[in-house]
């Protein structure tokens, strides 16, 4: 995936018993931000934090979905644990997560095993990619890409 290309459009599994595609967000700009698993402290805080800015993201005609290889019904609990407003897809199958190129090769604690990797995609009202961050730092993500959406984007 690079800046400039098309975003893959998949029909993917999603909280609130819905299939939905990127294309499905046509017309406004879409935060895609892809995670490790449900209910870990990173992934927790990334997605607190969207939710924290979210009437932000609103009022720039910019929706947001996050991506886990976790299962509708763990994400229906997440989501309502922590009052997030967007819905989360279930990639189980990582379809959409191969698409983007997320599933790499990750170590932790001597190990070495395929996983997903920390990443975010801003996507345009055309279905381009605008900006894609990879190998996210949580701390303060969620305003990093706010603030590009805003200064870069938005005319």
């Amino acid at each position: 995936m690079k800046i400039g290309s098309n975003a893959p459009d998949l029909t993917i599994a999603a909280t609130g018993e819905k299939s939905i595609s990127i294309k499905d967000f046509k017309g406004q700009f879409l935060v895609l931000y892809f995670y490790p698993k449900d209910n870990t402290p990173g992934c927790t805080r990334e997605g607190q934090d969207f939710r924290d800015l979210y009437p932000q993201f609103q009022s720039a005609n910019c929706a947001i979905l996050g991506v886990s290889r976790d299962s509708v019904r763990v994400h229906e609990n997440f989501r309502k644990k922590h009052a997030f407003p967007f819905d989360l897809l279930s990639d189980a199958d990582e379809k959409l997560c191969h698409a983007f190129g997320v599933i790499r090769e990750k170590k932790l604690y001597g190990r070495t095993y395929m996983g997903i990797v920390r990443s975010t995609f801003l996507i345009g009202p055309e279905g381009m990619l605008l900006e894609i961050w990879d190998k996210v730092k949580v701390k303060e993500h969620a305003q990093d890409v706010l603030s590009t959406l805003l200064n870069n984007h938005i005319s």
